[in-house]
């Protein structure tokens, strides 16, 4: 019976440590009309936190390009492109590492934080956080 209670517990405690992890598949909503523009996952690599995106909604933008881009982005696929790359935790966030926003083609410094079990907090910005943007990732069903 203990190693029954033991395991149930331990299963609990695994499956609460899933729920609130960055990792995985987030919708990126469109600000004006907040719908799904595109579905980015969010995955690790050697400790660190990568996300690339792995659908497009809007079919006439599946085979669209960063034509914004430079060096090795340039002109390359947007589906399937690694966005955001080498965010070490740091405390309750990721940080240290870099965004793109592949509509300008400029890459930013950035952080993320999960806001709760389905809300990602993600922050782009020039030198300091104060100078920046915030968006939002919703988990994907």
């Amino acid at each position: 019976m203990k190693k029954l209670v033991f395991t149930l517990l331990l299963t609990g405690i695994a499956f609460n440590m899933n729920a609130q992890s960055i990792f995985g598949k987030w919708e990126n909503r469109d600000e004006a009309t907040n719908k799904v523009d595109s579905v980015i996952e969010v995955y690790e690599k050697d400790g660190k936190a990568y996300a690339k995106i792995v659908e497009i909604t809007d079919k006439d933008r599946q085979n669209a390009v960063c034509d914004k881009c430079n060096g090795k982005r340039k002109n390359k696929a947007i589906l399937g492109m690694d966005i955001l790359s080498g965010l070490e935790k740091d405390g309750d966030e990721w940080s240290g590492g870099k965004i793109l926003d592949p509509k300008n083609g400029k890459e930013y410094k950035c952080y993320i934080k999960l806001e709760n079990d389905s809300k990602l907090k993600i922050r782009g910005y020039i030198g300091f956080s104060l100078l920046g943007r915030t968006a939002y990732w919703y988990k994907k069903d």
